[in-house]
């Protein structure tokens, strides 16, 4: 099982991101997906997470500026970004929990994209 993230880059305060990330393996079912970032010398942050049914939750610091979503097949998700800050600037990694053939359930990450919001 794999998780890869994309989508990363630099952009300038007030602009937007689109971030994907990608599962693939021998996967039977995903359940929630979710978005965390960390910042230079501070702890994992979560963001969002979406259920496989599509309910969503976001941290206080990112709602009603970030947006979480999924394709059709469940196996993507998405972090939509917009109104960026400088305070945003992290590495910015996808988790989702999956059952996969002969692992049964586990959390994976992926390998994380990096964010720059600069000007």
């Amino acid at each position: 099982v794999q998780l890869q993230a994309s989508g990363g880059g630099l952009v300038q305060p007030g602009g937007s991101l689109r971030l994907s990330c990608a599962a693939s393996g021998s996967i039977s079912s995903i359940n929630n997906m979710a978005w965390y970032r960390q910042a230079p010398d501070k702890q994992r942050e979560f963001l969002a997470v979406i259920s496989a049914g599509g309910s969503t939750n976001y941290a206080a610091s990112v709602k009603g500026r970030f947006s979480i979503s999924r394709d059709n097949a469940g196996k993507m998700v998405f972090l939509q970004m917009n109104s960026l800050k400088p305070e945003d600037t992290a590495v910015y990694y996808c988790n989702a929990n999956i059952f996969a053939a002969g692992l049964g359930y586990g959390s994976h990450w992926g390998q994380g994209t990096l964010v720059t919001v600069s000007s």
